[in-house]
């Protein structure tokens, strides 16, 4: 059965982009509703899917978070190349890490880690997460449920170096947190059961920024920009950006 793959999208809009970035194992379906709401508001927004996610399982354990970190920084140029001058950030989960690294990285105006983790200690959770989303795409591909456990399996077992590597970005960032001075909206799901919610208490206490601020989002879990508050969650990225001193 041929699967359609999703692709990135850029939804342009208005002088004002902000940058989107899904989470781990997901690709820009976590973002999309998000784009969709910001581009009636005015606000364009590019979205791409970094190397690995968004394909075959397969694909995933054979990306690095160099490739990962090196696709967010291409997407960010490729704004900058379409004459964007001014970017925001909003990340959901590795997305939001990647988000935070691009903001004491890169000059950006606003930066928003949704449900981001800042502690390498739910590689449990993470790898339930990835075998169910291995076991959804190999049904889809219809196989039989004997070949989808071993195929599985062998996934599940070659995935540690993944994993290590997922470990050492957020490891990474959590060092470096204290670098970022552009304003910051930290947004957790208190329902979240893929992360420590701590790394949002984490994130807020140690930005450098003047304008930061932190919202827990009590209904909701760990994709929040598909859950039951996503509409309050999108109202509120749209007054953060609004509050930012856009020079466009």
């Amino acid at each position: 059965m041929k699967i359609k793959l999703p692709q990135p999208f850029t939804f342009e809009a208005g002088p004002r982009a902000v940058l989107l970035l899904h989470g781990f194992t997901g690709h820009s379906a976590d973002v999309r509703m998000l784009g969709r709401f910001l581009e009636k508001k005015g606000y364009t927004s590019h979205a791409p899917i970094y190397r690995g996610h968004g394909k075959e399982p397969e694909e995933l354990v054979k990306a690095s978070a160099d490739e990962w970190w090196e696709d967010v920084k291409n997407a960010f140029y490729h704004l900058k190349e379409l004459g964007y001058k001014e970017i925001a950030i909003a990340g959901l989960s590795l997305g939001g890490v990647l988000s935070l690294k691009l903001a004491y990285t890169e000059v950006v105006k606003g930066v928003i880690p949704m449900c981001a983790p800042m502690f390498f200690d739910n590689e449990e959770e993470l790898t339930k997460g990835y075998k169910f989303k291995a076991m959804e795409f190999k049904q889809l591909e219809g196989k039989d449920k004997d070949t989808i456990q071993k195929e599985v399996q062998e996934l599940v077992d070659n995935s540690r170096d993944m994993f290590s590597d997922l470990g050492n970005l957020i490891t990474e960032v959590n060092h470096n947190i204290d670098f970022i001075y552009t304003p910051t909206f930290v947004v957790q799901a208190r329902q979240d059961e893929m992360i420590n919610t701590n790394s949002a208490t984490y994130i807020y206490e140690n930005v450098e920024a003047d304008q930061k601020t932190i919202k827990w989002y009590e209904e909701s879990g760990h994709v929040i920009t598909m859950d039951k508050e996503k509409e309050q969650l999108f109202d509120d990225v749209y007054q953060f950006l609004e509050s930012l001193n856009w020079n466009v």
